[in-house]
């Protein structure tokens, strides 16, 4: 159940805990200890009280005095206490009036039979010591009943303190467990930090390095394995852009050799016409996807900002659409005017690919629009095809994403990398590139990149 908290959460409750319960063990050790002392030596006082007095109701027993009353008046107005004497089954009371039948039946057997004896008990709200004592040479007992409540308001005091600094420990321990808890997740957050900069992109993150030996096997393990990984994925880069970059002398030669036969076309028979131009289709998108790799490649590589410019970008999705065979007048939607900081290749090159797969895929261009947002301005690109189910639309902008067979077009060229140089461009500008649902239907591709002032 614990599991379901975060990890300070839970660190927090268990200091929080452990000082609830060391410090609750130690407030019932106190009370235990203080009101058990206290208690015994009130009682010892008591009994030594009244002995004391009982040695002078002996004295007046035995000279027959009759101030006994006004002895025992006497002997309880200093303590206001209630003083009784049982002689011969008869009460005899002095102070304080109490009911000899209020205190507890079995400390009144007990002195009835002449032996001592001691209670503790509650009368009228008030605690009290009830203590009889024998009196010697006489068939009698002394029985004197003191108030407790200075006692009583110790105890109370007491306790309140106890409880209270109980639980002013638990939250000193929640206090101490949050510090705790910040203390040591705090190279956890670092590591977090670290490690959402290489999946975003940067391998070039690293841990700092630190004498801790708990934590230093763990930096130099994400060390050493994001070092490894850019390595891996320059060497991938490069082997790319290599591989693209030789594939391209021969993939001309080819596609000049196609140009050939295809002129000489009406010459050959149809079989050999019909094998042609399906080689001359493959070739085409063999050329489009080396295009796209060395694109990518160059993409990848090139971390440089140096090549950005304050751009209009209007003006630049203006020109776009100008070059475009797709987009017209009718089309374009270019009220606003924000500017950006741009690569103006790659700005192009990502609103050229959706104009392009708008085409291909999209049953045609609907609308291109340049929008103002909070802080962004925003590239909006419609079309008339059925649009993106929302499981798909993270999908459509990975690499070789091409959607499943049944509905992809059988002449589409297309080799599922352009979203993907979409994406790629405008994350190298710090924005976001995404797919929702067209209002009347259809899809709609939005750029969104951070807007400037000139």
């Amino acid at each position: 159940m614990m599991s379901r908290f975060p990890l300070r959460a839970r660190v927090m409750a268990w200091f929080s805990l452990v000082s609830l319960i060391v410090s609750g063990a130690l407030a019932f050790a106190t009370w235990q200890l203080a009101t058990g002392y206290m208690i015994d030596q009130r009682e010892r006082s008591a009994v030594a009280q009244a002995a004391g007095n009982a040695r002078l109701v002996e004295a007046a027993l035995r000279n027959d005095s009759p101030a006994l009353r006004e002895l025992l008046t006497g002997l309880a107005a200093g303590t206001e206490s209630a003083v009784l004497l049982v002689d011969d089954g008869d009460w005899i009371s002095g102070g304080t009036l109490v009911d000899p039948r209020r205190l507890p039946s079995a400390f009144l057997d007990m002195v009835q039979r002449g032996e001592f004896a001691r209670q503790r008990t509650v009368l009228d709200g008030v605690p009290v010591l009830a203590v009889g004592l024998p009196v010697r040479g006489q068939a009698a007992t002394y029985v004197e009943v003191s108030p407790m409540r200075e006692l009583d308001r110790t105890f109370r005091f007491l306790s309140w303190t106890l409880v209270l600094g109980t639980l002013a420990s638990g939250l000193a321990g929640a206090l101490l467990g949050r510090w705790a808890a910040q203390h040591a997740l705090r190279p956890l957050r670092r590591f977090t930090d670290t490690a959402a900069k290489a999946a975003g992109g940067d391998l070039g993150a690293r841990l700092p390095t630190t004498r801790d030996p708990d934590l230093e096997s763990l930096a130099t393990a994400f060390n050493d394995t994001t070092e490894r990984l850019q390595h891996r994925v320059a060497r991938d880069i490069r082997f790319a852009g290599d591989v693209s970059h030789e594939l391209r002398s021969p993939l001309t030669t080819m596609l000049n050799a196609m140009s050939v036969l295809q002129r000489r076309s009406a010459d050959l028979p149809a079989e050999t016409r019909q094998a042609i131009e399906l080689l001359a289709t493959d070739l085409r998108r063999f050329r489009r996807m080396v295009d796209d790799l060395l694109e990518m490649s160059r993409g990848d590589q090139d971390t440089d900002r140096s090549t950005f410019e304050l751009v209009d970008l209007a003006g630049l999705v203006r020109a776009v659409a100008d070059q475009h065979a797709c987009a017209s007048a009718d089309t374009l939607q270019l009220t606003a005017h924000p500017w950006v900081l741009a690569d103006r290749r790659r700005l192009e090159r990502a609103v050229t690919n959706l104009l392009d797969n708008a085409t291909r895929h999209g049953q045609g261009l609907v609308r291109l629009a340049v929008l103002h947002g909070a802080d962004h301005a925003r590239i909006e690109v419609d079309d008339a095809g059925p649009g993106v189910a929302a499981d798909d639309r993270q999908h459509v902008f990975e690499r070789f994403a091409r959607g499943s067979p049944a509905e992809r077009d059988p002449a589409d060229g297309g080799v599922g990398l352009g979203l993907a140089l979409v994406a790629e461009h405008v994350r190298h500008h710090d924005g976001r590139a995404w797919v929702e649902d067209r209002p009347g239907g259809g899809a709609r591709f939005v750029i969104e990149l951070p807007e400037v002032t000139p």
